[in-house]
This record gives C-alpha cells, sequence and structure tokens, in this order.
C-alpha cells in the first residue's frame, strides 16, 4: 500500500485532515493509494493560495509563462514511465494505452502553446487614429474536477491552458484515481511553477463541494452528464463564473455497405471496446441495415470480441484491463440485465471474468425490437445494435439522442458520408474511423448534454481567457462630431 502525500497548498504537501480514503488497483484489488480528504477549511487554504499566487502569474511576460510549460513538457518526458505506471495502477489501463495518454500529456502543452497565441493571442492592427489591440486576460481562479478514465491527460486539458493563460488553479482529481496528480504537481514544481499556482486537494463529494463553495472564477470539467448538470444549475444566476463542462455521450456508428466487413468490423469494435469501454466518445449504439450484409457485419465483429485479450494493466499484449472498480462492473453488468428484460437479444453477454470482480467481456445487444430504450451512457464495453430499413432510418435513428459529443459512418460511399456530415448530430463525427479517434490540435466536445457550447482541446485557450478589445491614440486630440461644439469659446 502506498501512503499518498496528501493535499498540496502553495508549494508545500500536508495531510488533509477529512476522511481517509482508498484507492484501489483494479486489476489487483489492491490499495495503491491512501490518505485523507481535505476539509472545508483546507479547501479554502488551498483558494487563498491560488488568489494570492494570481497577481503575480498573470502579470508576468507571456514568454514566461511558455517557457515553464515548456519545461513541464520535458519532465513528463522524462518521467513517462512512472507516469504510465500510476495510470495503470490507479484505473487499470493497460501499458500501451496508458503510455499513449502519457504522450498525450506531453503534447498537450506544444498544442496549447499554439492555439493560446492562434485564439488568445496580443493582436494590434493599424488604424488612422494609430491603433486597435486585441489582448486577452486571465479569468482568476479556476478549480478544476478531473475524471478516472483519463487522470492525466484529462485534466491536464484544462490546467495547461489555463496556467498558460495566466490563470492559477484547484485541482480535484477523481478519488477513483488520485495518485497522478502527485506526478503533475511535482513536475510543474520541478519546472519552477510559483508556489500556489496549481494547488490540489484530494477527496470525494464533500471535498468537491467545499471547491464549489469559494469564489471561483471559473469549473472546468470532464465528466458525467449527471455531475455536469449538477454544477450548471449550482452556478445559476451567476453568469461571472466561467463553466467549461465536458460530459460524454451516447454515440452512435453507422456502418452502411462497405467493401470491407472485415475492416468495419475493426472500426466497430475499438469505437465501443477502447480502454474497456471508458472513453465518453466510445460508439455505445451500432446502426446496420438489415439483410445479408448487416448480419455478416455482427458475425465478424463478434468474432473480434471474442479474440479481444482481455489483462492486467502490466500486460502489454492486452486490449483491455478492467473497469474502474468492481462496483461498475456490478453496475454495468446490471445494466445489460435491464436492457435484456426490456426485450432486447444478447448477442455476446458482458460477463465478470474469473481474472478478477473489476474484469468484463465484451458485451453486445440487438436492441431493435426492444420497448423503451433508454438514453443513457454506460461506461463499460457494451455496444447495443438498431437494424434499420434505409440509411434514412439510421441518420434518425443516430441523431435521437439527448448527447452529441462523437459519432461515425463506415461506408465507402461519398455522397452517403456527404449526407451524414450535414445531418448528424456530433461534435466530432469521423469516416471509416473509429468514434474513439479525436484529435488535440482540433476542438472536443459536442451539442446538446455532450457540454455547454464551450469545447476543449485546441478551442481550450477560448475558456481560459476573456478578450480585451483597445482603440489606442498617442495622444489626445479634439474628435470632430456633428453638432458637436468645436472649442471651448464655441459654449
Amino acid at each position: 500500500m502506498k501512503m499518498g502525500r496528501g493535499i498540496h497548498i502553495n508549494g508545500q504537501w500536508q495531510k488533509g485532515e477529512g476522511d481517509v480514503f482508498d484507492s484501489i488497483c483494479p486489476s489487483t484489488g489492491n490499495v495503491v493509494w491512501s490518505g485523507h480528504a481535505a476539509t472545508p477549511k483546507q479547501v479554502n487554504e488551498a483558494y487563498d493560495a491560488a488568489s494570492s499566487a494570481f497577481q503575480e502569474w498573470s502579470c508576468r511576460p507571456q514568454s514566461d509563462r511558455t517557457a515553464i510549460l515548456e519545461a513541464y513538457a520535458a519532465e513528463i518526458e522524462a518521467r513517462s514511465d512512472e507516469f504510465a505506471e500510476t495510470i495503470g495502477q490507479d484505473m487499470g489501463k493497460v501499458v500501451w494505452e496508458a503510455r499513449g495518454e502519457v504522450a498525450a500529456m506531453k503534447g498537450k502543452v506544444a498544442i496549447s502553446i499554439a492555439a493560446q497565441l492562434e485564439r488568445a493571442g496580443d493582436k494590434l492592427s493599424p488604424t488612422p487614429f494609430g491603433s486597435n489591440r486585441l489582448s486577452h486576460r486571465a479569468h482568476g481562479v479556476m478549480g478544476v474536477f478531473g475524471p478516472f478514465n483519463f487522470p492525466g491527460h484529462l485534466p491536464n486539458g484544462h490546467i495547461v491552458p489555463a496556467l498558460l493563460a495566466g490563470n492559477t488553479c484547484i485541482f480535484k482529481p477523481s478519488e477513483l484515481a488520485p495518485s497522478v496528480a502527485e506526478l503533475i504537481v511535482d513536475a510543474f514544481k520541478t519546472a519552477g511553477l510559483p508556489a500556489g499556482c496549481l494547488n490540489v486537494v484530494q477527496g470525494g463529494q464533500e471535498t468537491g463541494q467545499a471547491l464549489l463553495d469559494t469564489p471561483l472564477s471559473g469549473v472546468l470539467f470532464t465528466g458525467s452528464a449527471k455531475t455536469g448538470k449538477l454544477f450548471h444549475k449550482y452556478f445559476a444566476g451567476r453568469p461571472e463564473v466561467i463553466l467549461a463542462l465536458e460530459m460524454g455521450g451516447n454515440n452512435p456508428l453507422i456502418i452502411w455497405d462497405p467493401v470491407d466487413i472485415e475492416a468495419a468490423a475493426d472500426i466497430a469494435a475499438q469505437s465501443a471496446f477502447f480502454t474497456t469501454g471508458q472513453r465518453c466518445s466510445c460508439a455505445r449504439r451500432l446502426f446496420l441495415p438489415e439483410g445479408t450484409f448487416g448480419d455478416d457485419v455482427i458475425e465478424a465483429l463478434v468474432a473480434r470480441s471474442n479474440e479481444i485479450k482481455i489483462g492486467h494493466y502490466g500486460d502489454a499484449t492486452a486490449f483491455m484491463g478492467p473497469l474502474v472498480s468492481t462496483h461498475a462492473a456490478g453496475a454495468a453488468v446490471k445494466v445489460q440485465s435491464e436492457l435484456r428484460h426490456n426485450g432486447g437479444r444478447l448477442i455476446r453477454e458482458m460477463k465478470q471474468t474469473n481474472q478478477g470482480a473489476a474484469f468484463v467481456s465484451p458485451g453486445i445487444i440487438d436492441m431493435t425490437s426492444a420497448g423503451e430504450v433508454p438514453d443513457e451512457e454506460l461506461f463499460a464495453p457494451f455496444l447495443q445494435i438498431f437494424r434499420v430499413p434505409t440509411f434514412e432510418a439510421a441518420i434518425i435513428g443516430a441523431n435521437n439522442s439527448r448527447y452529441g459529443l462523437s459519432g461515425g459512418l463506415v461506408c465507402d460511399d461519398e455522397a452517403l458520408w456527404d449526407e451524414a456530415y450535414i445531418r448528424m448530430r456530433a461534435g466530432i463525427l469521423n469516416r471509416n474511423r473509429p468514434t474513439a479517434g479525436a484529435s488535440g490540435s482540433m476542438p472536443f466536445g459536442g451539442p446538446g448534454l455532450s457540454g455547454n457550447a464551450r469545447p476543449g482541446a485546441y478551442y481550450a485557450a477560448d475558456y481560459c481567457a476573456w478578450p480585451q478589445a483597445s482603440q489606442i491614440s498617442e495622444k489626445a486630440n479634439r474628435l470632430p462630431a456633428t453638432g458637436f461644439p468645436s472649442s471651448r469659446s464655441s459654449r
């Protein structure tokens, strides 16, 4: 068991004074982090530290902040093995994917620097009276709420652009994956980030509520729609608080008469089962045509599912690890049972395996003839299939959701893609690629319950700073205007 270093306030680690909690590795069942939650008093101290650090940090030249963030990226690379191991222990992510997450963390710095320059930089344009200047200012103290599925990459995706813009941060990691936060702090401290600019408060719901109760300038959140809606309601009537909410999706994938059925099955399996289904961009619903072609796709998809290797986070040959917890695995199997009871036809049953209580096998269910199908995001390797008579019906079905994060079309027909591109309601819409494939150099987000119209990734620069527009003349001159006095003597 690893004892956590506690919470981090104003450059110093200290013991939390709240309830003790443990982080359990879902691969092994071992306690990998143990510590005390931050109390509301300690959360307020973290806010005071961030608030005190804000003035100096926000007034630094942009080049200084950029240099520290670049040094941070170098630290991530130097500690990449430790980061990957910690991610794997925290939430069970298999090693090749954990390493990919660490690479994304490092890559986020260069992407954020480019986005800051393009979308939130300083621009000067000449005018007859002098110049117009567009600049950007930091908001203040940002509360960053991290999820468990990407415990490094996703909070890093908020923290990096926020710091780059001149904000200071208080980071509350998921209580299911608290360990990576310590490495993030270490890397920033070695890079030269001043004390108070990044503070960490560990804990669960009580700690999160205490953070919301501080006078934050913004809340940067990645997680469930249920929690995001609570945040949105909590800050109702407070437009001065920036809310950047990324809340997942019930994502559709359409496969329609491509030549290569095997390639289509690959895309469907990867869309649904990447990260054991624990990506907000994973496909949850697959739309297939009625008839032989759809049957062949399902057959190939089941064959892929049967061959997927499930293993311990350190197994370099495994495609899938466990779900984040035993509770998550049990809840996923329960949802499968409910869908079956509602008329779904199991094609491949999702089962808890003998590798451990948090491990589940991929599941596939045909919901075509079922009754009411809940429009919910199930964070598990579980795919619902819908057979439809026409491409029009597939588009209508794909859009029949309160969410709109990601979607995809697998087809060879350019005209079908043109139609889907115009009509499918998804912030990330891919052709002949997995729905879970997203680029950090593009925006990440979508309409509906998938967010609040503040996409992240490349567009995070937009919500981390506010624009200031200035008209500038080197000296004051009389300004002629119709009906306005031309001199003092004319009065």
